[in-house]
């Protein structure tokens, strides 16, 4: 079913990207690989190359529009369109909202909503001329339910949320572009390694949950765009059992 789709997946160099990338490979793709690292992209496409599947490169950093729009034409110039958008980066340097790390506050901005966005605007014209496409955002439980010191990740998560139930409204019908949001719960990867607040790093190490591991997220997003096309999974939430 998915055999030679071009799918493109942002925040591939590690965790749900990585193991995305990795299941999908194994369907025969080609894989579009896009993150700021690009050794860890070129030691992945080795990967997908093994598995039988083709990959293409390209190192860009999603805050930088023009940077974006032009990876994305380098994806039309060599495949001519986009069966899949996998919206995967994000940031989540929490902190209380008293410690006023505004730049912090910036890049989650900057990378979780404007850089989807941006990657949006990457494919959507040419998935509405062909009246067939898919967008995977990946959200988050935090996009439907807020803690302190989650603030500004809060709103970021509430707005791909939201984002993803309005461009399904508007584009499903229409130009039969599929909408997946997709919203785990804590899951074992890189996101945590970004956080300054003390106090937060404190709390995290007095958890007990074991998390999910990134490639169940993978197997979520893998369901979703295997489904037959009449099919659209507009919202799949994943959490660990021991989660409330």
């Amino acid at each position: 079913m998915l055999k030679d789709k071009v799918i493109v997946v942002t925040g591939a160099s590690s965790g749900i990207g990585e193991a995305t990338a990795l299941l999908l490979a194994e369907q025969g793709v080609k894989l579009v690989l896009m993150a700021r690292r690009k050794e860890r992209l070129e030691a992945l496409a080795q990967k997908v190359n093994d598995l039988g599947s083709e990959a293409m490169v390209i190192p860009v950093d999603l805050v930088n529009r023009d940077q974006v729009l032009e990876a994305f034409k380098q994806v039309h110039s060599r495949f001519g369109y986009v069966d899949v958008l996998i919206n995967n980066a994000g940031l989540m340097p929490v902190s209380f909202m008293d410690k006023l790390k505004l730049d912090e506050w910036d890049r989650m901005i900057d990378v979780n909503l404007k850089g989807l966005l941006y990657c949006i605007a990457g494919v959507l014209t040419g998935m509405k001329e062909r009246k067939s496409g898919h967008i995977i955002n990946v959200s988050s439980v935090a996009g439907r339910r807020v803690w302190p010191g989650f603030a500004v990740y809060n709103a970021t998560k509430f707005g791909v949320t939201a984002l993803s139930e309005a461009m399904r409204m508007e584009l499903t019908p229409t130009f039969n572009i599929r909408i997946t949001v997709i919203e785990p719960g804590a899951v074992a990867t890189e996101l945590t390694q970004t956080i300054t607040d003390q106090d937060i790093l404190d709390s995290f190490a007095k958890r007990r949950i074991t998390p999910l591991q990134a490639n169940d997220i993978a197997r979520a997003i893998k369901y979703a765009v295997t489904q037959p096309e009449h099919v659209n999974v507009s919202e799949v939430v994943v959490m660990p059992s021991a989660q409330m």
